[in-house]
């Protein structure tokens, strides 16, 4: 059946429609890019961590700057047209200079930076433009509506990705990702939503979002969780490939299929989150998929035993955890639209992204240096139940007293002193109100 958000809401349906495009055609160059690095200029683990960092240290350097630039000069949608379109002509570089011989390992590096700089360009308007799509009542339900999709393309993209390396080489199968952004970004001119306000030139132009989310307990706390989850998150993703073939003795074929079990576990997840949050509310729904998300995976360091008893172990745990993980993503992309103020939201998701961000090789690095000192199976014991911790950030916020995205007054900003213009400090104008509600 399909959405009525989907049915009723012309224009979001149009954006939906790029997104999950563009979506598919990500998960066809996670694959691509690495097996062309591999097969075919024969990078080795040095080569292939340049390239992975390559792709991340944008985040760092720019989330900040991008936010800001983004808030103050407005015209979120051109951004984002750009940068699709951007990202469409980096790609096609490749199979180009693949076709001429004339492919290193240096180009790929300079593709993946580049890329990665426009992916924060793109990403910090995002939010500004969802809010502008989708009423404040249905946040839920968009937000539900885009991650599922995005689980849909966890699912089905990295066998489109297999296929398309198989039958056209990996230089050729980023043509297909090159296409869906080009896809994203006609899509994106075909709509003309009013955007939110841009900011006014201010005193900390750059730093006003990290300040919100300090005074922000909520946001504050949800930061807290995610920099503690991802560090031990990234702990244990470094590790869980190389524990479950060497030490599990899984197949690669199988640990595919164990993999799918996670994108499976995401769809579902999608699919009960708005009942949930009508249930238990968003806050505590929130709470649920960030001990959700990574309580399954204790099951990883846990299987023994005949090989069919690790294998059914191995499928919940990555079932269970894209389960949580679509729970927690919808619940606090719906919580972060209702709560931030409009001019403030590029700034407050590019403070946001470089902490989250920033501890992920951290983690990895840790995981490495740990399993190499004490084991792989206790590392990722101390991984899994760090992350389980994590949620006790949220515990002494006001997290499990929000119940909906209604402006709640007085208690959604305990502590909050300086944070005037956000539509729930004391108070709250009609004219904040009414900007809050599109």
């Amino acid at each position: 059946m399909i959405p009525r958000l989907l049915r009723e809401n012309g224009p979001f349906r149009t954006f939906w429609a790029g997104e999950i495009i563009s979506l598919f055609g990500d998960q066809i160059t996670l694959l691509a890019l690495p097996l062309l690095a591999v097969l075919l200029l024969h990078a080795g683990p040095k080569e292939m961590g340049y390239l992975t960092a390559a792709g991340l240290v944008p985040t760092l350097f720019f989330a900040l700057h991008a936010g800001a630039w983004v808030d103050r000069r407005g015209r979120r949608r051109q951004v984002m047209i750009a940068a699709d379109a951007g990202r469409a002509l980096l790609l096609l570089t490749i199979p180009a200079a693949y076709a001429m011989g004339r492919l290193t390992m240096a180009h790929l590096y300079a593709v993946a930076f580049l890329v990665g700089v426009l992916s924060v360009l793109f990403m910090v308007a995002y939010s500004a433009l969802f809010v502008s799509l989708v009423p404040r009542d249905r946040y839920v339900e968009g937000n539900a509506i885009l991650h599922g999709s995005r689980a849909l393309s966890f699912a089905g993209g990295p066998s489109l990705g297999g296929f398309l390396v198989q039958t056209l080489s990996a230089p050729f199968a980023l043509v297909a990702d090159a296409i869906s952004f080009l896809a994203s970004a006609f899509c994106l001119g075909r709509i003309s939503p009013v955007e939110p306000q841009t900011a006014k030139d201010e005193r900390g132009h750059v730093t006003a979002g990290a300040r919100f989310i300090v005074r922000s307990p909520i946001i504050r706390a949800s930061m807290a969780w995610g920099a503690t989850c991802n560090f031990f998150n990234y702990m244990f993703s470094a590790l869980f490939v190389l524990y479950t073939t060497r030490a599990l003795h899984v197949q690669p074929a199988m640990l595919g299929a164990v993999l799918g079990a996670g994108a499976i576990g995401a769809v579902f997840g999608s699919t009960i989150t708005g009942w949930l949050a009508g249930r238990l509310g968003i806050g505590p729904t929130y709470i649920l998929g960030c001990i959700l998300f990574p309580a399954p995976l204790i099951l990883v360091p846990a299987a023994a035993g005949p090989a069919s008893l690790i294998l059914a172990f191995l499928f919940a745990a990555r079932f269970g955890s894209g389960l949580g993980v679509m729970v927690l993503d919808i619940s606090i992309g719906s919580i972060f639209a209702a709560l931030i103020p409009h001019h403030l939201r590029s700034r407050v998701s590019g403070a946001f992204t470089v902490v989250n961000y920033g501890v992920r090789p951290v983690g990895a690095l840790a995981g490495g240096l740990l399993g190499g000192a004490i084991g792989l199976r206790p590392t990722l014991w101390i991984a899994t139940v760090g992350a389980v911790a994590g949620f006790l950030w949220l515990l002494p916020s006001p997290m499990p007293r929000l119940r909906t995205l209604e402006p709640a007054g007085d208690n959604m900003n305990e502590a909050d002193p300086g944070v005037e213009n956000d539509g729930y400090s004391r108070g709250h104008s009609t004219s904040q109100h009414r900007t809050l509600a599109r």
